[in-house]
């Protein structure tokens, strides 16, 4: 069996013996392969066209320094990021593929799922995951393997981010949930509400569908809509769980009954939220994806989610001294970030996208399923060169979402949404996919 802790064995670890027997099931495999649309190729787009602007920095931190600084809020500035919530207390989940999860056996499908109120919840649904291999190019965060999803409620009003400590090779992984928020205000007035709080004032509005989530050192990014947000892990705050009120009230921080709160530090965005998804001049693609991308220069790659395909894939470029996308202001939280690439995706229904450097991977539609109602069909996971038409690499867990590709191990990683609400149909899989 794989070992969950180092995510299985990087591409070319296998005997011989194992690769010419997947180099077999690999040939009958892509031998029946189809095109993921009729051999349309993953077709290059002009970058300079897709720009995202950044907003509101100075303010999101004018509020979280004051919040700390009276100690309104309960941070710990002095303990490495993310420390507190990987302690090996929290939330136990269960290891190893605990649903049917579609995936080609051949390439040493692994992972875990979640506990049985996070497999059925319907009023949590996990969107994003990243991992310590986004974090840290050695793949592991203060000596652990640790994943991060992304949920959204129903109504996008509020957001979360589960950390989870997948490190035991024996064991369940344990995981914490996190709110996001907002802070606002200054001096003894700062205070901080819920991301997607209606209730947000003249800045932009911060959307909470929380699509895609990246991981890039201290920094984590949640893509949502029109918004990249921005939040920094070394400022992690201890709520009390007493009560569901977001903020501080009556001289105590409440997170709606979450042990924890991470406050966002600012945003990079394209269009208001709620605006509509646009390819023309000016480009307004919806960001419903992310990942991180460590080939050449760091980027986060966003991806759009379409009925038929044929939206963008966006690679925006990363600056590695601060951990911010690189923008053309004096410094990198004003300005404009302009993409370095960008290709028109042939896929149905895309939910999440990645790279190796070589491949892009989607998950979406399965060609024998297009155009289906039927939520309970697998995904399928493609991939394609720039200039290639795409082909199924394997079957997936219905609705999978995000993709995060972990060269560390050569692994790819996903999750899907899928929920059923009296057993459970939700996973978190790796797999090693062909060379």
């Amino acid at each position: 069996m794989l070992n969950r802790r180092s995510s299985g064995p990087r591409r070319g670890s296998r005997t011989v013996g194992a690769v010419l027997s997947a180099l077999g099931l690999l040939g009958l495999s892509l031998a029946s392969a189809q095109p993921a649309a009729a051999a349309t190729p993953l077709a290059p787009l002009d970058a300079s066209a897709y720009t995202l602007t950044a907003g509101d920095f100075n303010g999101r931190w004018a509020a979280i320094n004051a919040l700390e600084a009276t100690g309104r809020v309960t941070s710990f500035p002095d303990e490495p990021a993310l420390s507190r919530v990987l302690d090996g207390n929290g939330h136990t989940g269960r290891a190893g593929l605990c649903h049917t999860s579609n995936l080609d056996p051949s390439y040493g499908a692994n992972g875990f799922c979640w506990n049985t109120t996070d497999d059925t919840s319907d009023v949590w649904t996990p969107q994003g995951f990243t991992g310590s291999h986004d974090a840290q190019p050695g793949g592991t965060w203060n000596g652990k393997h640790v994943y991060i999803a992304s949920w959204h409620n129903p109504d996008n009003t509020r957001a979360r981010i589960t950390v989870v400590d997948n490190s035991s090779p024996a064991g369940p992984p344990v995981y914490n949930h996190i709110l996001l928020v907002d802070p606002y205000g200054s001096g003894t007035t700062a205070n901080f509400r819920a991301v997607g709080d209606p209730t947000s004032g003249a800045r932009p509005f911060p959307g909470a569908h929380a699509d895609g989530i990246s991981w890039y050192g201290n920094k984590l990014f949640v893509a949502t809509g029109h918004q990249i947000q921005v939040y920094d892990l070394r400022h992690l705050w201890k709520m009390d769980n007493s009560s569901s009120a977001v903020g501080v009230v009556g001289g105590k921080a409440h997170a709606a009954n979450q042990n924890w709160a991470l406050p966002m530090i600012g945003i990079y965005s394209n269009a208001a939220a709620g605006a509509p998804c646009s390819d023309t001049s000016p480009a307004t693609p919806c960001l419903t994806s992310l990942s991180l991308d460590r080939n050449g220069t760091d980027s986060l790659v966003t991806s759009e989610f379409a009925a038929k395909g044929g939206r963008p894939v966006v690679r925006w470029p990363l600056n590695a001294t601060d951990g911010l996308l690189e923008t053309d202001g004096a410094n990198n939280y004003t300005g404009r970030v302009t993409a370095n690439a960008a290709y028109r995706v042939p896929i149905w229904k895309v939910q999440g996208a990645a790279t190796d450097g070589t491949y892009y991977y989607f998950s979406g539609e399965c060609p024998e399923y297009a155009g289906t109602t039927d939520s309970d069909v697998p995904y399928c996971i493609h991939r394609a060169k720039p200039g290639e038409a795409p082909h199924v690499v394997t079957q997936a867990p219905p609705l999978t979402q995000n993709l995060s590709w972990a060269p560390s191990s050569g692994r790819l990683w996903g999750l899907n949404e899928r929920a059923n609400h009296t057993s459970g149909k939700r996973v978190v899989f790796s797999l090693d996919p062909p060379a």
